[in-house]
């Protein structure tokens, strides 16, 4: 087996489901080799509830994932959400010394602007800049090298609870791995779904997972607001299993395979069979019923993103329009459906700007994880792994033997 070039992981540590996606470094570009999945029990609405359920979710999907690429896992770059996750602006000012911008004034400016009064309960996940002014001249993205007497940075801060992104970490740690970095989900998401002109012309990501959904406008190339809602996916799911009497695993995967979020789209002639509880025969019902018990919750997910866009002054910004991202988005319809409720152009984003397994990440629900990924092969220092590594095989060989004990 010939050498590896650089392993990137992305672990989504989400409400429904543990995605890992395993990336390669290669001179064409970042291939995707292995992608493991795996449902989650452990978390609600983002936060993880079950440190053991979490944990073996987190190893049964980089164990799928591992045995796909051939590679061993100890790092990753972990993906957080949740309400507890607030982001707020700031600014920072500090004079120039040798009237040269120079990294150190950069470094300085940034700790300037972050250097707010912050409670004991909340930790800096990011500090993102998003422009730099120079004696009042604004507007400026790369300030390094240019004369001045007084540096000012304009600064986008994400905080999230301190014990919520301990959990997190703590998860990784029990399966033996280490996390690089933990990262904003919209944040990963946006990374995989848009394009740099969508980012300039002014764009908002809505990411609508099974707990949360994850909101990002950004401006002039700059990311300027982010939100997370509490209502997601696992709300339409409630409300099908309620509406149609229907296990909740059944109403997951109905939801998946026959979901609109538009009636007036769907034939009357259209029928599912849905299953009973305790024991009852299966009824065969109109596809209408679950497009009328969708819909209402799907408007109500999308009036809560339009009053966060207006609420944030920035929807006049938004000149490219929304893109929608996220498991829940592959609904039929939900495009559509988004664009009368927000009055603006609506388009599903995919993940992109990856090589490899192309074919099998180009769905709404990888753009976490693809965009962890593209995120860790953006940062100085990334991590090393190799397929010749002594421990993989060891590790391997041990799970083969379990697999024996447990089959005979």
């Amino acid at each position: 087996m010939g050498r590896r070039d650089e392993i990137i992981v992305g672990l989504d540590i989400g409400t429904t489901k543990i995605a890992c996606i395993i990336g390669e470094v290669t001179d064409e570009g970042l291939d995707i080799i292995g992608i493991g999945s795996h449902p989650s029990t452990g978390l609600r609405k983002g936060v993880v509830i079950n440190i053991d359920a979490t944990i073996n979710s987190i190893a049964k999907a980089v164990e799928e994932a591992e045995l796909m690429a051939g590679c061993e896992v100890n790092r990753v770059y972990a993906g957080i959400a949740g309400g507890h996750v607030k982001g707020f602006n700031s600014r920072g000012i500090v004079a120039v010394k040798d009237k040269e911008v120079r990294r150190q004034d950069l470094a300085r400016v940034v700790d300037a602007a972050r250097a707010v009064a912050m409670p004991m309960d909340r930790k800096v996940i990011h500090v993102i800049p998003q422009e730099y002014i120079i004696d009042d001249q604004d507007g400026i993205k790369e300030p390094l090298g240019m004369t001045g007497v007084r540096l000012e940075a304009n600064v986008h801060i994400v905080t999230a609870s301190v014990t919520s992104a301990q959990n997190i970490v703590k998860c990784a740690n029990a399966c033996g791995l280490e996390v690089a970095d933990i990262v904003l989900e919209q944040l990963a998401s946006s990374e995989a779904v848009l394009s740099e002109d969508e980012k300039e012309l002014g764009v908002a990501v809505v990411d609508v997972g099974g707990g949360t959904t994850d909101i990002a406008i950004y401006s002039q190339g700059s990311l300027v607001h982010t939100a997370v809602l509490s209502i997601g996916g696992n709300h339409l799911t409630n409300d099908i299993a309620v509406g149609l009497r229907t296990p909740m695993a059944e109403a997951e995967r109905i939801k998946q395979k026959y979901g609109c979020a538009m009636t007036d789209k769907i034939s009357p002639e259209e029928t599912i069979e849905v299953p009973s509880v305790g024991g009852r025969p299966p009824r065969v019902l109109s596809r209408q019923i679950l497009s009328e018990i969708i819909e209402p919750r799907v408007e109500e997910i999308f009036a809560y993103v339009g009053r966060e866009l207006k609420n944030s002054g920035y929807e006049d910004l938004i000149a490219s329009g929304v893109v929608i991202t996220g498991g829940t988005t592959i609904l039929e319809n939900m495009p559509e459906l988004a664009e009368e409720v927000l009055g603006l152009p609506v388009r599903r984003g995919v993940p992109k700007g990856v090589g490899g397994l192309v074919d099998v990440v180009r769905n709404p629900k990888f753009a976490t994880g693809v965009g962890l990924v593209l995120h860790g092969s953006c940062q100085p220092e990334r991590a090393v792994f190799s397929a010749e590594e002594p421990g993989f095989y060891r590790r391997f060989a041990s799970r083969v033997g379990q697999w024996f004990a447990e089959m005979f």
